[in-house]
């Protein structure tokens, strides 16, 4: 017999060395080695390889219309993907368990197979009675929709084979293993192989693959990063199990705009589409209440309106705590110096929290002044005016810079019934007069300016 070479192979990049070491050589990520059997080469390694040579060809005389798409009769789904499902597609889809990952994609399931086209859906995790009762719930009883409960990747590509399903939906990638291959299900070795056969099983016979992955308890997508690589769109349900909205962030997509998210809020009856997210996050809102900012902020190619709520109270203790939610921590801490420098306010000796409310997660530095706004609105005790929205980014010196797509901000402002904006002085410059008529815009230059106009 052949002696078995074994290796350390990195999750998080899917480097591979001899010798174990702490930290990965390449990523520099500690304690993600973990030691694999090394496949031998076989002359034909994957099942689902393309029987036919590719040949090179001109790009003008690529037509695009041989990628058609699909709608899935989810208008906020269609949008994310960038138009529709792209046929042939390779699609992964992460987040927390209990998120409704299953939910999603049965209701997905189900539109797409009353189309007529033929749905596979591979619940490698469950029984065939135990999505069926979910189905039967969600009213997901198409018949074109087929399910099976099969873990080993071989008797799954016997089914695809005699099936020819237009859809393919694996539940989830790190339950399904090849025979051949000695690592468990889940590790670096499995789920690389098997994103590989459902990359070619999607180029090779055109069929729409969906991919369900775990997450790990930081959020990531658990499994090599080369996962997300292999596949063409990744999409990230975000969302608080003990609230009733999830948000369906797009991080990597091939056929559509990056960074774009969907909301969705969960009922008894799955998951409905929120058409107008902005209206949503700020139905609970309460006026007149200090520590309370709105701020409109860019999420790929829609503007959304949403809440940052700040409390400032004295500190019981000798080192202040810090806590946010939804924001950077540490941007926070840097936010919180430019206003002690600025205004003189003595925030070392209070407690601060920051809150976005909604559950919402927000990177954009176009926040910056509105949560400085909530901050010092919650220590001075004084409410700022509930139809203000206030945006621009915050530097070092106290100095307010310029956002991007500001007419979209502005807009949808208005839609909501705003009358008043606090903006950097810059972005003034090329506004629309139909903006400036609806709208009172004050442009500023430093942070003290934005206090004194709306805190006094």
């Amino acid at each position: 017999m052949v002696k078995q070479k074994t290796v350390w192979c990195c999750k998080e990049c899917g480097h591979k060395q001899v010798k174990w070491a702490g930290s990965c050589s390449v990523c520099k990520q500690w304690n993600t080695l973990e030691e694999e059997v090394e496949i031998q080469e076989k002359e034909r390694r994957f099942e689902s390889m393309v029987r036919e040579v590719a040949q090179p060809m001109r790009v003008k005389d690529v037509n695009p219309a041989d990628f058609p798409r699909i709608s899935t009769k989810i208008q906020e789904f269609d949008r994310l993907l960038g138009g529709g499902l792209v046929s042939g597609s390779l699609t992964l889809i992460g987040g927390d368990p209990g998120i409704g990952k299953s939910t999603m994609m049965l209701q997905i399931s189900h539109a797409l197979a009353e189309q007529g086209l033929i749905v596979l859906y591979v619940c490698g995790e469950e029984s065939v009675e135990q999505t069926s009762l979910r189905a039967r719930r969600l009213k997901a009883t198409s018949d074109h929709l087929f399910l099976l409960s099969e873990t080993l990747f071989s008797n799954i590509k016997i089914h695809i084979d005699r099936l020819k399903p237009d859809i393919l939906i694996i539940d989830s990638v790190q339950i399904v293993y090849k025979g051949e291959l000695p690592s468990a299900p889940g590790s670096v070795t499995q789920v690389r192989e098997i994103a590989t056969e459902c990359m070619h099983i999607s180029k090779g016979l055109g069929i729409s693959t969906f991919l369900i992955g775990h997450v790990t308890k930081s959020g990531e997508i658990a499994g090599p990063r080369v996962l997300e690589h292999i596949v063409d769109t990744v999409l990230d349900f975000e969302g608080d199990r003990q609230h009733g909205y999830r948000i369906m962030r797009a991080v990597k997509n091939r056929f559509g705009p990056t960074d774009d998210v969907a909301l969705f809020q969960m009922h008894a009856e799955g998951l409905r589409e929120v058409t107008n997210p902005s209206e949503i996050f700020l139905e609970e809102r309460v006026k007149e209440v200090s520590g309370s900012v709105v701020i409109p902020t860019i999420e790929g190619t829609r503007a959304i309106l949403i809440e940052v709520q700040a409390l400032v109270a004295a500190s019981a203790f000798p080192t202040s705590s810090r806590r946010s939610t939804g924001l950077d921590q540490n941007r926070l801490a840097l936010l919180l110096a430019v206003l002690e420098k600025r205004m003189g306010y003595q925030l070392h000796h209070c407690d601060v929290f920051v809150s976005v409310a909604g559950g919402m997660k927000i990177v954009e530095p176009a926040i910056d002044l509105g949560i400085l706004m909530a901050v010092a609105s919650s220590f001075c005790n004084k409410p700022i005016h509930h139809e203000t929205v206030i945006l621009g980014e915050v530097g070092l010196g106290g100095e307010v810079r310029s956002v991007p797509r500001i007419e979209s901000r502005i807009k949808e402002a208005i839609h909501m019934g705003f009358r008043q904006c606090i903006l950097p002085k810059r972005n003034l410059k090329g506004l629309p007069k139909e903006l400036t008529q609806k709208i009172a815009l004050t442009g500023i230059d430093l942070v003290e300016d934005a206090i004194h106009a709306l805190i006094r």
